[in-house]
Parts: structure tokens; sequence; C-alpha cells
């Protein structure tokens, strides 16, 4: 059986240890995985002061030590600087790569990558052998915190080509509160990263706020 199996415990590096990935691995860890933080500077403050948030089934360590010691890899670096980092922390075949990433300009106006590939197919590029599935990308971290609003459970898509790799996000994403939706194969991450678009321009410049995302009503 190709690990992880459903409903068990993971082992779960972050890459991105700012708001997304704070609140994801925060959550996490306190679900019971065991969760590692990256920074460069994995001794720092902020890294012991979100360590101690996120309980006693969190530590930190350097981005290459998260990512050889986890099973599953929460991909949250800011776009610019992600291809340097899956790129420089080694062999992650048949590693579980959730990317949670969006490649937008860096004024938002508009996707860096689109309509005839995605970033989470570049991501699968930088990474042979890697399972990658994307998601976490449609909401923000306010959310990813809290992840009903008004008593009412937030869409989460996820999409992926590998069937195991799937049901194991599948698992991560229910246990947070969210109503898991698969949307497809990898190639669907190219309407998925242009819809998280559509949910920051709403949350920034159409008043929404922060705290608020989708609803599937079948």
């Amino acid at each position: 059986m190709r690990w992880p199996a459903n409903n068990s415990l993971m082992k779960i590096g972050i890459l991105g240890s700012g708001n997304v990935g704070g609140a994801l691995g925060t959550r996490w860890a306190h679900a019971g995985h065991q969760v590692i933080f990256s920074s460069r500077n994995p001794g720092s403050k902020e890294m012991t002061e979100l360590v101690l948030k996120a309980g006693k089934l969190a530590s930190a360590a350097s981005p290459a030590e998260a990512a050889a010691a986890s099973d599953v890899i929460l991909l949250a670096t800011p776009w610019p600087a992600t291809k340097a980092v899956v790129t420089s922390i080694g062999d992650l075949s048949g590693k579980i790569i959730i990317d949670a990433t969006n490649p937008l300009l860096a004024d938002l106006s508009g996707m860096d990558v689109g309509c005839t590939t995605s970033g989470a197919e570049m991501v699968a590029g930088w990474a042979p052998g890697a399972r990658v599935v994307k998601a976490f990308n449609t909401v923000g971290a306010s959310v990813m915190a809290d992840s009903t609003v008004n008593g009412e459970k937030v869409v989460l898509f996820y999409c992926g080509d590998d069937a195991g790799a799937k049901k194991a996000v599948e698992q991560l994403v229910s246990e947070l509160g969210f109503d898991a939706a698969d949307a497809g194969p990898l190639t669907q991450a190219r309407l998925l990263e242009p819809f998280a678009l559509l949910w920051i321009s709403l949350a920034m410049k159409q008043g929404y706020g922060f705290h608020w995302g989708f609803k599937v009503v079948k």
C-alpha cells in the first residue's frame, strides 16, 4: 500500500511558514499529525513562537530537512521563490506535494502563468516523481484558520493525477472542516488558479473582506 493510507496520521513538512503555512500546519498539528515547519532560520524567534502555538507535535527545520523527513509536503511559498525552493531540497520522488501557491503577477493584476499550463503543472515538472495535488489556493489564510462562515462549510477544491495522493489530501482538507471537492486531474489547476484570483479581487477590491468563501449548492 502506498503511504499514507486513508484516515492515517501523517508527517507533514511545511515549505513556506507564513500566514498560509502557519495556519494549516498549526491546525494539522492540533489534529494529531506530525508537522515540521521550515525556515532558513529554524531557530528564529518567529519559528519558535509558531512551534509553541502548534504544540508538541510540531517542530522546525531547514526546508531540505523538513522535506526529507515528511511524506506530505505543503508548498506555500511566494510564487517567485517556488522554483528555487522546490529544486533545492533534493529528491521528492514518491512524496505528496500539496501545491497551495498561485502564479500571480506581483501587483495581483493578473496571472503570471495560465491558460495552456499552470503553476501546479510546473511544480510537477520541477519535482519529477512527486505526487502533486493542487489545493488550498482558493481561500485566504483566515479561512484556513477557521473554515466555516456563519455555520456554513466553505468549499475547498483540489485536483491531481494520483488517486492515492488525492485521497490523502481529501482527508487533510476534510479534517479542517472544509467541503472537500475533487475538481479532476492536475490540468484543472489551470482553472483553479484563476479562480483564486477571483477570490483575491473580490476580497481586496470589491469589499468582501477576507473571511468568506464559495459554497457548492447542488
